[in-house]
């Protein structure tokens, strides 16, 4: 089926001044932060630098760096193995699977405080723009509408005993993901690994939480994965960090109780997006000669792309008319030069690729026809290029819904929701029992009156 979307059209790269003058960060005083700057400016260099792990660097592996520094690699290890020492002994102690709530808070405030600065240093990406403003503005009625059951969904995550909040898989800032857990103990447990979403720039792994909520009182474990976000990192650091998260899943999800063979890999938004790339990269090192991966695409036995973005060089120039603007796009992509790179609809039907592209699982896509951050568009486009290229797509389209009806509003809403229906079922289609649990499950309850939540779809923001 041809995609109404077209692709741009052929301009000379070189951007106005306005655009080419991208912001010179004054982050000497953060060195956990790095801004990077769209690599078509030959001449401007990452802010700062950190030695390089290798993307295929495992969980409980060798981690390979290009420093020379002993004392550097060994720290790195350590804290790898005692985050990996302290998530599995809460399990084998028997008891509570939560970190302390003062430990929490800790966590939290830092994290905060961390967030809050890259944001004021992003403040200086954007500068002074009528649209973000607006965007801004009207992010903050949706969150007051949507309030309720935010105060709901935060009270579960913090004091659930259900979770393991902030797991370390990496050695990078924010290589945390938590781990939503079923109270049924009985058998090992389907899998979902999530990467949320944020527009690359504000995703958090507490985004995941109500999902996460939803899937383990289905007997289904979630593993919410946070990445690094732009100005911390560009594309190809997220990809790593997704990448280094898929691992840990794969790696140690049977000593949470997890199936490793029904290992599911998830994304909203920007994080279906990133999970695309992901995976296809991931696909395409292990057609490479040599290549050392520490997981294998074999491992997922699905992927489940929510609302996502999926062929960037039609999207540049719509999230540039939203306010999501062409030069802080294309910083956060690394340059106009690797848009096709990470446009995995574009990169499918590369015949350079079709070995990799064999080796990819199942693919269902799910998207509201009303969304307007990112079209419905790009979905039917991205099925309908791994249809031609022989991979296994389904294509669910949801009438009316907007980018968040599908992951907040209607969940909120309570009673039946359409799409995580299709969701579970996807899921559980090879177990009878759990197919008949889900028939019988009563229907959730509502979280936010419904007259909030038509005023929330109306703000929106996204």
């Amino acid at each position: 089926m041809p995609s109404p979307l077209l692709p741009i059209s052929s301009r000379s790269s070189k951007s106005s001044p306005e655009r080419a003058l991208l912001v010179k960060s004054q982050i000497e005083d953060d060195p956990s932060t790095n801004i990077f700057i769209s690599s078509q400016f030959e001449d401007e260099k990452a802010m700062s630098m950190e030695p390089l792990v290798s993307r295929a660097a495992s969980y409980n592996g060798t981690i390979a760096t290009t420093t020379t520094d002993d004392s550097a690699k060994n720290y790195q290890q350590r804290r790898r193995r005692i985050g990996s020492e302290n998530s599995l002994s809460s399990l084998s102690s028997g008891d509570s699977p939560q970190q302390s709530f003062s430990e929490d808070v800790g966590h939290a405030a830092a994290e905060t405080f961390l967030v809050t600065r890259l944001s004021l240093k992003l403040l200086t990406y954007l500068g002074v723009g009528y649209k973000w403003m607006l965007r801004f503005l009207a992010l903050g009625c949706y969150s007051f509408l949507l309030m309720p059951g935010f105060i709901q969904v935060g009270y579960y995550y913090f004091f659930s005993r259900q979770i393991h909040r902030s797991i370390v898989y990496g050695d990078k800032p924010r290589n945390r993901l938590d781990l939503y857990l079923p109270k049924n103990k009985d058998g090992p447990k389907p899998v979902v690994a999530f990467v949320t979403g944020g527009a690359w720039i504000i995703g958090y792994k507490a985004w995941g939480c109500l999902l996460g909520q939803q899937l383990s009182e289905r007997d289904v474990i979630v593993a919410c994965i946070d990445y690094r976000n732009f100005p911390q990192g560009t594309m190809s650091d997220m990809i790593q960090d997704a990448s280094q998260g898929i691992s840990f899943v794969c790696n140690n999800i049977t000593q949470y109780g997890g199936d490793p063979n029904r290992i599911y890999l998830m994304g909203q938004s920007a994080g279906a997006h990133i999970g695309a790339c992901t995976l296809l990269e991931q696909a395409i090192k292990e057609c490479g000669e040599g290549e050392n991966v520490s997981w294998s695409v074999s491992q997922i036995k699905a992927y489940f792309g929510l609302s996502g973005g999926y062929n960037l060089l039609n999207l540049v120039d719509y999230f540039n008319s939203r306010g999501l603007y062409r030069s802080i796009f294309l910083s956060i992509m690394n340059g106009e030069e690797s848009l096709r790179r990470f446009s995995p609809a574009v990169m499918v039907q590369d015949p350079n690729v079709r070995p990799a592209v064999a080796l990819l699982p199942p693919i269902i896509l799910f998207h509201g026809t009303g969304d307007y951050s990112i079209p419905s568009d790009d979905s039917k486009y991205f099925a309908d290029a791994l249809e031609r290229v022989g991979v296994k797509t389904e294509l669910y389209l949801y009438e009316g819904k907007t980018h968040t009806d599908l992951f907040l509003q209607d969940p909120m809403r309570g009673g039946k929701d359409k799409m995580f229906a299709d969701l579970i079922a996807k899921i559980h289609a090879d177990d009878p029992a759990a197919r008949h649990k889900d028939a019988v499950a009563p229907p959730r309850r509502r979280l936010v009156p419904e007259f909030m939540l038509k005023l929330a779809s109306i703000v929106s923001p996204f």
